[in-house]
């Protein structure tokens, strides 16, 4: 019987079976080491998140406008926000976020809460449902003026920006007004993954965007801050030297993870329950690699390339499957230049492509599905909205790979052919059904992160 067939399943949040013996207890630990919560204290200032974190400290005390810091997920963007919140001094106010679906009088509501304008009680009992929302400006703008004899200052963290609706957005704007004649009222800082920057600079939201004052886009771990980290955060929790992990083993927490905090956390914690189970306080390549795999983690970030190409050999035999390995040699031509697409990610003129082996570095970033768009079947032609321009193509069995592609990312698809003279016949690759333009440069953001370079939105129906 293997090792994972031993332990208690786990679900991607670490969570586990209660009624098994915790590990914390045999090596020592006065707490779980690896967490998923964003606790402040276990906070590893790598080189990116320490230059976010002093950037922040720095906005703050120069009170600028506008401060936007971006990161894929898991890269430890709310850790981040709460350890800056913790070292502010009492003459900082601070408001914290969390939910952005909300409408513009409940954020109102909620920033008024949370700088103990209003009580909570008064929010839960409706006193303030029939306030208006000029009224609740009215009221915040005296409350940020009554700082200003204290000495102290107001500050708006909002996390998730990037889920925020435009109108929402837009109404942290309007709040970014409030100002004297020297200096703001309120500072706003915006935390979201990668696609929002995208979102702020739409049209729609080019005057938030030119009051953007500092940005920042954290980067995942490398391969010498992983074991940093991973050190780090079993020294915080209380016992650094009770358990080891050896080098191999940290090469390969690096290499499951791609470095991103979250996922470092998902694998060390099950590797050293794996320790638990088989009383040994040297952490193995062997429990990492069982580790990611009772996860469901890809031994690479290509590792969901190599499934793809499984599921595409079964529904179209050996033609998809060959122009799988065509795209990652060669990547995919569109009409604007010749743009690599994700099966050649990494690779540069005359490199090996990465799905030969298992030595290529991560770079394509793991991101939640969303709901899929474009549920129209290939060859229809709906009318009206936007439209994302995947990419062209000259080769049918690579926009079949495309097409599956695609589809394993949550995306509908259609194809179009093309007739460019010269050029010949080019298959364009479309995902329609756009009514909103925000979720549309939400959704060329994801390709991109894919490797779909080209990606682009188009105005109505190819």
């Amino acid at each position: 019987m293997k090792l994972s067939d031993r332990l208690p399943r786990a679900g991607r949040d670490g969570s586990r079976d209660r009624g098994y013996s915790m590990y914390e207890e045999y090596y020592g630990f006065g707490e779980k080491p690896f967490s998923l919560t964003p606790d402040p204290k276990f906070l590893y200032r790598s080189e990116t998140h320490a230059n976010a974190f002093d950037l922040l400290q720095y906005a703050i005390r120069r009170r600028e406008g506008f401060v936007v810091i971006t990161g894929d997920i898991g890269t430890g963007k709310t850790t981040l926000c709460r350890a800056m919140l913790d070292e502010l001094d009492r003459r900082t106010f601070t408001a914290l976020v969390l939910n952005p679906f909300l409408s513009e009088e409940d954020l109102l509501r909620l920033i008024l809460q949370e700088f103990g304008v209003v009580s909570r009680d008064e929010v839960k009992r409706g006193r303030l449902a029939n306030v208006t929302k000029q009224d609740l400006i009215d009221t915040l703008n005296d409350f940020l003026l009554s700082l200003l004899p204290l000495g102290a200052s107001a500050l708006l963290v909002v996390d998730e920006a990037q889920n925020l609706p435009l109108q929402v957005l837009e109404q942290i704007r309007i709040l970014s007004n409030l100002e004297t004649d020297k200096e703001k009222l309120l500072q706003v800082v915006l935390v979201g993954q990668l696609n929002l920057q995208t979102l702020l600079r739409s049209p729609e939201m080019r005057q938030l965007d030119q009051r953007v004052s500092i940005r920042y886009e954290l980067k995942p771990l490398t391969r010498r801050e992983t074991a940093a980290y991973v050190e780090h955060r079993l020294m915080v929790a209380g016992a650094a030297n009770a358990v080891r992990f050896t080098t191999r083993a940290l090469d390969l927490v690096h290499r499951h993870s791609g470095g991103t905090p979250r996922l470092i956390n998902l694998i060390c914690d099950r590797a050293l329950l794996g320790g638990y189970a088989e009383r040994t306080n040297r952490i193995e390549p062997d429990l990492v690699v069982r580790a990611a795999e009772n996860l469901d983690l890809p031994t690479s970030s290509f590792g969901w390339v190599r499934r793809l190409r499984r599921r595409a050999a079964m529904l179209t035999a050996s033609a998809v499957g060959s122009a799988l390995l065509a795209a990652s040699a060669a990547g995919v031509a569109t009409h604007r230049d010749l743009v690599a697409w994700p099966f050649a990610a990494t690779m540069t003129a005359g490199a090996a492509s990465p799905l030969a082996g298992e030595s290529a570095a991560p770079s394509v970033p793991a991101v939640e599905a969303e709901e899929p768009h474009g549920s129209h079947e290939e060859g229809t032609v709906p009318g009206g909205g936007l439209s994302i321009l995947v990419g062209s193509f000259t080769d049918s069995a690579a926009a079949d790979a495309a097409l599956i592609a695609l589809g394993e990312l949550g995306f509908r698809a259609r194809r179009i052919e093309v007739d460019r003279g010269p050029e010949g016949r080019w298959q364009d690759l479309l995902i329609d059904g756009y009514q909103d333009r925000a979720r549309a440069i939400q959704d060329e953001a994801r390709l991109k992160q894919f490797g779909f370079e080209a990606a682009c939105i188009v105005e109505g129906q190819p």
